[in-house]
């Protein structure tokens, strides 16, 4: 598989130096929410993680979606960052805040927690942030690797993302996760629906995905920017490694 260049810009979204620089730069800019702010994401957070599970958000940045799951009742999130820079600010601006903890941590590699330690991981981007980064591929199985260890068995990864399935299920859809998939698709922040147009179905119901975990070749975009949401659900089931297929696969893409 392949990264994909022509979705990308020249930056390196998978290095720490870079995104330390760049919260040194943007310090007095406030906070930033890549894609969707917790308001709307709020219906699929709450219906598929409870307030009182143990929650990881990977690639946290200075994003204040967890401040928000704290004020709507959640007892217990993990924040962890590449970016020593995002985590010590972060971590004084929630210092009298006990239900939110920050650790600098690479996704590719959080040895630092045992396996089964979370009911949920969060990722907002992290994982397009990898794509876009080099050695893409490799960088993206790592992550996604350290994000199924870490689940309990019925655990719960939600990714939100740009991308769609032709470019995420065939990182996500793999037998060695042993994941069951929903996909939700959301219009980015501020759409419009043309004057006279009506909403075919409503963004709270799942898409449905043919065999190969695609949409339909009807399907049509409401949004052609439209946000994906990935709802993987780790099965409590024995897997035969033998029947994994090691054949090569190929992605895309960092939209802002």
């Amino acid at each position: 598989m392949f990264r994909d260049v022509s979705a990308c810009n020249t930056y390196n979204y998978g290095d720490a130096l870079y995104w330390d620089a760049r919260y040194i730069q943007e310090a007095n800019c406030g906070s930033f929410d890549w894609y969707q702010r917790y308001s709307a994401l709020r219906p699929f957070i709450r219906k598929y993680i409870s307030p009182s599970s143990r929650v990881l958000m990977v690639g946290c940045g200075n994003a204040v979606i967890s401040e928000d799951m704290v004020k709507d009742g959640f007892e217990d999130i993990m924040n962890i960052d590449i970016s020593s820079v995002a985590i010590e600010m972060m971590r004084k601006k929630y210092e009298d805040v006990p239900q939110l903890k920050y650790m600098q941590m690479d996704v590719r590699d959080m040895s630092f927690f045992p396996d089964d330690s979370f009911d949920s991981v969060i990722d907002k981007g992290t994982l397009d942030s990898l794509m876009c980064g080099t050695d893409a591929p490799i960088s993206a199985s790592q992550m996604l690797g350290e994000v199924s260890r870490l689940l309990k068995p019925g655990g719960l990864y939600m990714l939100i993302t740009y991308g769609d399935p032709t470019v995420r299920m065939p990182h996500i859809h793999q037998p060695v996760y042993n994941w069951k998939i929903e996909l939700y698709i959301i219009p980015r922040p501020g759409f419009q629906r043309p004057a006279g147009s009506t909403a075919s179905r409503s963004h709270l119901e799942p898409v449905p995905l043919t065999e190969k975990g695609l949409l339909p070749a009807d399907y049509v975009l409401e949004d052609p920017d439209s946000h994906f949401i990935y709802v993987c659900k780790k099965i409590d089931e024995p897997i035969d490694l033998s029947d994994i297929s090691t054949n090569p696969l190929t992605d895309g893409e960092m939209q802002r």
